[in-house]
């Protein structure tokens, strides 16, 4: 029976509505100027500007940040030079120095001092007759200010 209710209720809205906005614009049509037409632009624009301002707010704490860097090299060469807190990760092909900075300071909340940025080419590979080649790929390596850290051997 709830349904039945629901629909009798839209109606009843939609029709206030209705009569609302048919009242403004006689109120135009007479060169009236009433507060209802007022509130009914203030409405819209309102709801205009609520619209351009949520996706600034919306703007996710980590946008791009995890499709610039993918993940951090854990090798014998990099952890030597976590001695002079520097760390590498593969980053995305088209990446540039300011992009990979602003990820790391959006992930890690560090702002480096430094970033190096090297295009690796893919190694050639073979399996028996077939041969071919790795994919292209780029890395960063980046330089924290003293006394800063990164906990990227955790999982490892």
């Amino acid at each position: 029976m709830g349904l039945f209710n629901k629909k009798t209720e839209i109606k009843k809205q939609s029709a206030a509505k209705i009569a609302k906005v048919s009242d403004a614009k006689s109120a135009v049509k007479t060169g009236v100027e009433t507060k209802s037409m007022k509130d009914l632009y203030g409405a819209a624009e309102a709801g205009k500007a609520k619209s351009t301002a949520k996706p600034s707010e919306k703007k996710s704490v980590f946008g791009n940040a995890y499709k610039i860097i993918m993940k951090p090299l854990v090798t014998e060469k990099v952890s030597g030079l976590g001695a002079l807190n520097k760390y590498v990760f593969a980053v995305a092909k088209n990446a540039n120095k300011i992009e990979v900075a602003k990820a790391i300071k959006e992930i890690y909340g560090i702002k480096p001092v430094g970033v190096n940025v090297i295009r690796m080419s893919g190694k050639k590979a073979r399996y028996g007759r077939i041969s071919g080649q790795r994919k292209d790929w780029k890395k960063a390596i980046i330089t924290l200010p003293k006394g800063e850290t990164i906990k990227v051997y955790e999982g490892v």
